[in-house]
């Protein structure tokens, strides 16, 4: 029961983040793979099916505000849809271990920068 009181809890801290544009499926990720214990692949399946509602009801409500550029719709969606096949692929090819380090790398680049930016 805990730990899914922990999930409930990580999980809308992931979706209010993710609808904010602010990178909730980081937060998902950290949590599924370092806390969770769940493989990097099955990790990333369940971040991207979590993140469909998510995605649609923050597009819902960005748009009802006019926060959506409508000419750079087609092209991003074009090129994203294109970025994820590859991606999809490439993870297949990769396997869990070579793909939970290039993540731990990414994570901590990211981190260094965002620390040093702190500093400016």
């Amino acid at each position: 029961m805990k730990g899914l009181l922990i999930a409930g809890i990580v999980s809308l801290l992931a979706g209010t983040a993710a609808a904010m544009g602010l990178g909730g499926g980081f937060v998902l990720l950290v949590y599924l793979t370092a806390l969770a214990g769940i493989p990097q692949m099955e990790a990333q399946w369940i971040n991207l099916i979590f993140f469909l509602p998510i995605g649609g009801l923050a597009l819902f409500w960005h748009g009802k505000n006019g926060l959506i550029e409508k000419k750079a719709v087609i092209p991003a969606v074009i090129f994203g849809l294109f970025g994820a096949a590859g991606g999809s692929f490439l993870a297949r090819f990769l396997g869990d271990e070579v793909l939970t380090r290039i993540f731990a790398v990414f994570l901590g680049i990211v981190g260094v920068k965002e620390l040093l930016q702190l500093r400016k």
